[in-house]
């Protein structure tokens, strides 16, 4: 099948930024978005509450790796994320493991102002976490928590409407440490 481009794209302003400040989880329901020419402009009544986590550090990334395989006709995307979190409380501790038992949606957003939305089809999966204590005082203690989705398309973003009904749905039930 030929695909069927449809424009160009122009140089854009050295004005981006990159880094994901907040992750806003959300159990897995299906379609928990709807989708209009890639991205989100509607929210499933499913959705009730969601979970947000505020990620202040230079370790928090979101890659997207698209491929496509000549030989068996298929193109899949995989989304990564690396999130971190600082401190350990058995709070948190709880609230991974109910992660890695489940399959989040996880709504990733930006320095940039950007919504995204990994994990859109079929849930993240937690592939790797590294709970630790460093070996001196100012070393990091934390997690740090790989997510993993396999996609068809790339991650939608959310339209501002969207986005605000996302943010009345964040819970108030927060882990202070």
């Amino acid at each position: 099948m030929a695909s069927n481009l449809t424009s160009g794209r122009k140089e854009p302003c050295k004005d981006s930024v990159g880094g994901i400040k907040k992750a806003i989880f959300l159990d897995y329901v299906e379609a928990p978005f709807t989708l209009t020419g890639g991205q989100g402009t509607g929210i499933n009544v499913a959705v009730t509450e969601v979970f947000e986590y505020e990620l202040r550090s230079d370790n928090n990334t979101f890659t997207e790796s698209v491929v496509s395989d000549k030989n068996a006709g298929t193109t899949i995307n995989t989304q990564t994320s690396e999130i971190r979190l600082k401190k350990q409380t058995s709070a948190t501790s709880n609230e991974i493991t109910l992660m890695a038992n489940g399959r989040p949606v996880i709504v990733l957003v930006g320095y940039d102002g950007s919504y995204k939305v990994m994990g859109y089809t079929e849930g993240c999966d937690l592939t790797g976490s590294n709970i630790q204590s460093g070996g001196a005082k100012a070393d990091f203690n934390g997690y740090d928590l790989t997510f993993t989705a396999i996609e068809t398309q790339l991650a939608p973003h959310l339209d501002s409407a969207t986005i605000t009904a996302l943010e009345a749905l964040v819970s108030a039930n927060l882990i202070t440490v």
